[in-house]
């Protein structure tokens, strides 16, 4: 007997007669989603977004920094899943969010921001203003990554597009599509240009205000009906399934969805599919037990080390400078830093 459910997407489409049977055989609603993904596709234009650069007169398969054949479509369309253009914000006191609750912590020149997951999980990418600088804050459900970087006057968007099972956006500027992980544009004007990053804090809640007590907390308020409280991906964030195709697992000696910190710097090189400079990974459970870590990152040495106050990996320079990272699920490291086998 089929029971008629509705898939609401960012974009609002209404897909799918599906039964029972298959939604419990998938782990449940949440799970059946995810998995039946591509069944959006009929719904939505698929092509705006490379179509966008060649009315632009790019020749996007001639200069494209990696195979647009990777390039996949995700469901929604460009847009699909909507930006934060105009963000609200809560207090400590006024926020819906309890302490437990996982967040992306940004400060710069005295002002702290928390942008909770619960939110996030459901838009992907923030445009926001603070500290006096105009910054995107931006995460990939599939992949934990966060990256935040100064966006000038532009804002970035979601394309609907994933590389490698992540987070592919675009400036807004002038449609560069960027993959999210790298924080480098791939396919149009701004091809192999790496964003402006700025460091982020993945922590809870709780542990930022301690640190920040007068941080303000991104509002539900968003201008879009979600369910803020939930997570939309089932399973997904701890169990071993990854939907899209991603390169160099064979060698992957951890969980594929246990979480890392990597630091990265681009060099000149701009090879095809792969990621041209050093970068360096750290696992959380080995340095939460080892307590901090000295490595190389090209020619210089960097500092990692536990906060236990945050618990999360924060790395630096010898100075105490911290560094730009990206957290991330252990896969996405080798699929966008171990090369292209």
């Amino acid at each position: 007997m089929k029971r008629l459910h509705r898939l609401l997407l960012g974009s609002g489409c209404v897909i799918a007669l599906t039964s029972t049977a298959a939604i419990v055989q998938a782990g449940g609603w949440d799970n059946f989603k995810l998995r039946y993904f591509s069944l959006t596709q009929h719904f939505s234009d698929q092509n705006k977004e490379l179509n966008d650069l060649r009315r632009k007169g790019i020749d996007v398969e001639a200069t494209a920094r990696v195979s647009l054949e990777e390039i996949l479509n995700g469901g929604p369309p460009k847009d699909g899943i909507p930006s934060i253009d105009n963000p609200k914000f809560d207090t400590a006191a006024t926020s819906p969010y309890d302490p437990s609750e996982t967040v992306i912590g940004v400060e710069i020149n005295g002002e702290a921001v928390a942008y909770p997951f619960g939110i996030m999980n459901w838009h992907e990418i923030v445009n926001d203003r603070v500290g006096g600088q105009n910054i995107s804050v931006t995460y990939c459900p599939l992949c934990d990554t966060i990256v935040a970087f100064d966006r000038g006057d532009s804002s970035f968007g979601v394309s609907g597009k994933l590389f490698r099972s992540c987070l592919v956006m675009y400036d807004r500027a002038d449609d560069t599509l960027y993959a999210q992980p790298w924080g480098i544009g791939v396919v149009g004007p701004a091809v192999n240009q790496m964003v402006d990053r700025i460091p982020t804090t993945k922590t809870t809640l709780g542990a930022w205000l301690q640190k920040h007590p007068n941080s303000k907390i991104l509002s539900t308020d968003t201008g879009h009906e979600r369910e803020y409280q939930g997570y939309p991906y089932g399973t997904y964030y701890t169990d071993a399934k990854i939907i899209f195709p991603v390169p160099n697992q064979k060698a992957l000696k951890n969980h594929p969805k246990e979480i890392v910190t990597y630091a990265w710097d681009e060099d000149a090189g701009t090879p095809t599919n792969r990621f041209s400079g050093p970068s360096q990974q750290f696992v959380h459970a080995e340095l939460k037990q080892e307590g901090e870590r000295v490595v190389k990152l090209g020619d210089r040495q960097v500092r990692a080390r536990w906060d236990k106050a945050l618990e999360t990996v924060v790395v630096e320079e010898m100075d105490g400078t911290t560094l730009p990272t990206s957290t991330a699920f252990a896969f996405v490291y080798s699929a966008f830093f171990g090369g292209d086998r």
